[in-house]
C-alpha cells in the first residue's frame, strides 16, 4: 500500500490536545452581495440550511454564488452522530407547508441546481419520506428547469419509505457513508454500514444516479478507506466525495489527523481506477460542494481520462 504524508495529528489521551489547522484549511469569511441575498432569503422564508447547521467551511463561497443546501424536516435530529453539529433532541411537529416554501426560495434564487437534505426523523412512521416526496414534487412544479440532488437518511431500512424517493426521481440521490466500516458504530451511532450500502444498491436498482461521501481524519486507515470505496462501487455508487473532518465543538469526536492534499489526490486517482463516474476529493470538499457538476453522467470521468492523456 502506498505510503502518504501525515502532516498534523492528534493522539487520543486523557489530556485535551489541539493542533493548529494547516494552511490548506483556511477559508474566507462569508461576505458580499450574493451572500447577503441568500442570507435574506433563508431568513425571510424561515428555512433551515445544512450550510449553517453543519458549520460548513464553504458557506461563504456557495452562498456568494447564490446556492445553498436546504435542510427539511426541521433542524433537530433524532440521532446523535459523533461528528455532526446539527442539534439532537425531540423535533418539532412536521411542517406540511415547508415543501412549498423551499420551492419558492429556490425559484427566487433562480438556481439551476438545488440540493436538499434532512435531519433523521426516526420517530415518524414514514421517516419523513412523505415530506421528502412532497418537497421534490413542489420544487419540480415551480422550477421545471432546476436539477435536483437529494441527500437522504437511511429510513432505518424501511424500504417502502426509500421507494418514495425513487418514485419522485430527483437527478441525483445521495446517502453518505461518512466513515469506514470499523468506525461506523462510533461515528454514526444509530447507523449500520451494510444497511447504508443497501440504500445505495436499492437506489441504483431503482434507476437513480447515486452518490455518497466519506470524511477523513477520524482515525481510519488507508486500506479501510479503499475498501469502503470499493464497497460503494460494488453497490452501484456513481459519485464519491471525500473531505477532511473538522470537529464542530469540544463535545464531538476529535480530529485524529489533518489529511494532506496529496493523499486526497491519491484517493481521487484510485476512485476513478475503481470505476466511479465522478470523484470530488479535497480537504474542504463537502457532500454538496460543486454538486451541480455531479449531475451529468461521464463528465468527471472524461475530465480524468483527458488529464491522463496529457500527463
Amino acid at each position: 500500500m502506498q505510503e502518504l504524508p501525515v502532516i498534523s495529528s492528534i493522539e487520543n489521551s486523557n489530556r485535551e490536545t489541539r493542533v493548529k489547522k494547516p494552511n490548506w484549511l483556511r477559508v474566507k469569511l462569508p461576505t458580499g452581495e450574493g451572500y447577503r441575498h441568500v442570507r435574506g432569503l433563508v431568513d425571510t422564508h424561515k428555512l433551515h440550511t445544512i450550510c449553517e447547521s453543519g458549520n460548513c467551511p464553504n458557506m461563504g463561497e456557495c452562498w456568494g454564488e447564490g446556492t445553498a443546501t436546504f435542510m427539511i424536516l426541521g433542524n433537530v435530529c433524532t440521532r446523535s452522530c459523533g461528528f455532526c453539529a446539527v442539534a439532537t433532541g425531540r423535533p418539532d411537529p412536521v411542517d406540511w407547508d415547508e415543501p412549498q416554501r423551499v420551492a419558492e426560495a429556490i425559484h427566487l434564487m433562480s438556481v439551476k441546481h438545488a440540493v436538499i437534505t434532512s435531519v433523521d426523523r426516526d420517530e415518524l412512521k414514514d421517516g419523513g419520506s412523505i415530506i421528502w416526496y412532497n418537497t421534490i414534487k413542489a420544487v419540480r412544479s415551480l422550477n421545471p428547469d432546476t436539477t435536483l440532488e437529494t441527500l437522504i437518511p437511511d429510513f432505518k431500512g424501511q424500504w417502502e419509505n426509500l421507494e418514495r424517493i425513487i418514485e419522485a426521481a430527483p437527478e441525483v440521490v445521495s446517502h453518505n457513508m461518512e466513515t469506514v466500516e470499523r468506525m461506523t458504530r462510533k461515528v454514526r451511532i444509530q447507523a449500520k454500514y451494510h444497511r447504508s450500502m443497501e440504500v445505495i444498491r436499492r437506489l441504483k436498482d431503482g434507476g437513480m444516479r447515486t452518490k455518497s461521501g466519506i470524511m477523513l481524519g477520524l482515525g481510519e486507515a488507508q486500506d479501510e478507506v479503499l475498501q469502503s470505496m470499493q464497497d460503494l462501487v460494488d453497490n452501484g455508487c456513481d459519485v464519491l466525495t471525500l473531505g477532511q473532518y473538522l470537529q464542530p465543538t469540544q463535545r464531538h469526536l476529535p480530529v485524529i489527523r489533518f489529511v494532506h492534499p496529496d493523499e486526497f489526490a491519491f484517493y481521487k486517482e484510485k476512485g476513478y481506477e475503481m470505476g466511479f463516474d465522478y470523484v470530488e476529493s479535497g480537504p474542504l470538499v463537502r457532500s454538496s460542494y460543486h454538486s451541480e457538476r455531479h449531475v451529468i453522467k461521464g463528465e468527471g470521468r472524461r475530465a480524468w481520462e483527458a488529464s491522463k492523456m496529457l500527463a
